[in-house]
């Protein structure tokens, strides 16, 4: 390539920072622009920078790196550096640009760098294969334990027990929650289902309450019903939501 390659390190470790440093100090065509230890200094650094590469770790504090893809725009080429699970790498594998199983030897390091670099010269499909890796983490068996929303330079974390209901919004959805309501690129059938269907309850085709904060079910008119939440707050009930919200009040 012409010019230097642009590129992030983002992990909350030390070590594994300074590893991958020193394995790129034998680059001369990759610049090291900065480096991160949380998902909330890396999504302002991506924005602010436009690095061409990252090296993300998963698990970390604040925001996680799967939570940081989600919410990034123009995300860039990606190699993970991660000890995370057998099923993740798997999505990796067809997703990703590379994956770096921690502890990686250097020459697995540079395999990463040759695959990462063909894709920066070559950038269509990127999208595609970030959407892609994000569909397949989504299909994982556990339900979400919190969402997360970015607006503007703000970045909300909502746990999802503090969901109040979800309205369909075209393309989106709005949430409410007891910290305020959100506007997040999402779908109902998305939160349909990975969200707990113990805990939330379709109640019609633009609604999803959380049965805690369902106070009682109001009849209006023969098979018409109103979702009182505690807040006094009125949702409409189509008749398979009220067969649901039935079944849980008779319990």
């Amino acid at each position: 390539m012409g010019q230097r390659i642009k590129a992030l390190i983002i992990d909350d470790e030390k070590l594994a920072r300074d590893i991958v440093k020193t394995y790129l100090g034998k680059y001369s065509s990759i610049e090291i622009i900065g480096e991160c230890t949380n998902g909330f200094d890396a999504v302002k650094m991506i924005s602010e920078q436009e690095p061409d590469l990252i090296f993300l770790d998963i698990q970390m504090p604040k925001l996680t790196g799967f939570e940081m893809l989600e919410i990034i725009d123009n995300p860039p080429v990606i190699i993970f550096t991660t000890a995370f699970d057998q099923y993740a790498i798997k999505a990796f594998e067809v997703n990703a640009t590379d994956y770096l199983l921690k502890p990686f030897s250097e020459d697995r390091f540079a395999d990463a760098i040759n695959k990462a670099v063909k894709q920066i010269e070559n950038k269509s499909g990127l999208d595609k294969k970030l959407d892609g890796l994000l569909k397949h983490i989504e299909n994982r068996e556990e339900f979400l334990e919190r969402v997360v929303i970015k607006s503007g330079q703000k970045i909300s974390i909502i746990p999802v027990n503090e969901i109040k209901y979800i309205e369909a919004r075209d393309d989106y959805v709005m949430i409410y929650s007891d910290k305020g309501n959100f506007l997040k690129q999402k779908t109902m059938k998305y939160f349909e289902e990975n969200i707990d269907p113990a805990e939330f309850i379709r109640i019609h085709r633009s609604y999803i309450v959380n049965i805690m904060y369902v106070k009682q079910i109001q009849l209006l008119e023969k098979e018409t019903y109103n979702a009182l939440l505690h807040d006094s707050t009125k949702l409409p009930v189509s008749k398979s939501g009220y067969q649901d919200l039935k079944k849980f009040f008779d319990k």
